[in-house]
């Protein structure tokens, strides 16, 4: 996704436009650019084919629940597109502009990292090994889609993949563990565009084509917060596509190797679809997306997993035009995007707006109680909801010091 303040050039004679590579402002989008990530838990369900249907059931003590939300100051003012956190106080963010921000207090500093390429690459999708360790994916036409490493908080940075493809756009990626992991890009050739690393993100390989889908026409990601792909447990892998009349889900089981595709209820169109899925704990809560093209209204927009491994949708999330980002969280499913946010805490029955909060990504840390949502402008809002018996945990000191410089290790 592009901004308004980035030229959006005119289609090329014989191309089609890739809607999910562009939004033309960053808190109403539109089509006209190119494309535009507990104890009060119930899980319940798991489908035969993997596709585990995982609910969020309220209980008397927690229905009436609501997270605690402060903003908090990230030092930037860039557009802010993904969010890994760590722990509850270790947590990086990409953004737009080369900015790669890192926190080890729980946000109470956001702190600078160095970054590859200067100020050149928008980072649309982060995964945090640890305090110290990362991979960013920047996402554009080309070669401004690529993919780095670092073990060393930032100080040195390791190119794993760039893309060749003058049509090749990356959207984002997850991992299984510190080892294996897959990224997701938009279609060019009829074939979903799946890159597979075995080496923590050091070196990526092409998913082969004859364990994949046909891709639909256009058929693409929303590289809106790094969301579209979600790891799961044993070898379970799914990625959210939309674009060109399609809105699937796309899943594997063996780690990527191989992949089937389910139709997803939501909006379709020209840029609609599934932008992102909420999983944790290695199961899938729900997809969420919707329409840029209505950016005044709210689409269907949400859908949650079948015991049969289909989609049927639920009521859509409060959010006009599309839901950007989703994250599970301690006492339901969050859902953000520039208009607004709003969270669910029984599978999309019904929805809770999240005051104040206008992100574009969103992400619990593990515990799922605390997390962080961020947006444009450099916004970041940090996310907890309260213990079952009282109000949010005093945050301890963190024991990291002089990390931003990759002098000290932790403790």
């Amino acid at each position: 996704m592009r901004e308004r303040r980035q030229v959006c050039s005119r289609r090329p004679r014989g191309r089609m436009w890739s809607p999910a590579r562009c939004i033309a402002s960053h808190r109403f989008p539109t089509s006209r650019c190119r494309s535009a990530k507990s104890a009060a838990l119930l899980l319940a369900g798991t489908a035969a084919t993997g596709l585990g249907a995982w609910r969020v059931a309220p209980s008397a003590a927690h229905a009436q629940v609501a997270p605690v939300v402060a903003e908090q100051s990230s030092g930037v003012d860039a557009v802010l597109q993904a969010v890994s956190p760590v722990s509850e106080q270790v947590a990086w963010i990409g953004g737009h502009e080369g900015v790669v921000l890192r926190t080890d207090d729980g946000g109470e500093r956001w702190q600078r990292v160095p970054a590859p390429a200067g100020d050149s690459l928008q980072y649309r999708d982060v995964h945090a090994f640890a305090w110290n360790s990362a991979v960013l994916l920047s996402a554009g036409s080309g070669p401004a889609s690529r993919i780095y490493r670092t073990d060393d908080g930032g100080m040195s940075w390791t190119l794993g993949f760039l893309m060749d493809h003058a049509e090749g756009f990356l959207d984002c990626l997850d991992f299984w563990d510190e080892s294996r992991g897959f990224a997701y890009g938009d279609s060019f050739d009829g074939t979903p565009y799946i890159l597979l690393t075995e080496d923590g993100g050091t070196t990526w390989s092409r998913a082969g084509p004859e364990g994949l889908p046909a891709a639909g026409q256009g058929e693409g990601g929303f590289a809106a917060s790094g969301t579209c792909a979600r790891a799961g447990e044993a070898g379970q892998g799914w990625i959210g596509t939309g674009a060109g009349g399609s809105a699937r889900v796309l899943e594997t089981l063996d780690h990527g190797r191989t992949w089937t595709a389910a139709e997803v209820p939501v909006a379709t169109g020209s840029a609609a679809g599934v932008f992102t899925l909420a999983a944790a704990d290695g199961r899938i809560a729900m997809a969420l997306g919707g329409d840029l093209d209505a950016r005044e209204s709210v689409s269907a927009n949400a859908a949650v997993p079948t015991a049969d491994g289909q989609w049927e949708p639920t009521s859509s999330a409060p959010v006009p035009g599309a839901v950007y980002g989703s994250a599970v969280a301690a006492n339901g499913v969050v859902a953000v995007g520039p208009p607004g946010a709003a969270y669910t805490t029984d599978g999309g029955a019904s929805w809770h707006a999240l005051d104040g909060v206008s992100a574009w990504a969103v992400e619990f840390a593990p515990g799922r109680r605390v997390g962080w949502a961020a947006g444009a402008d450099g916004r970041v809002w940090r996310i907890e909801w309260p213990e079952p018996d009282g109000p949010p945990r005093a945050r301890p000191a963190s024991p990291v010091t002089d990390w931003q410089m990759g002098r000290a290790s932790p403790p």
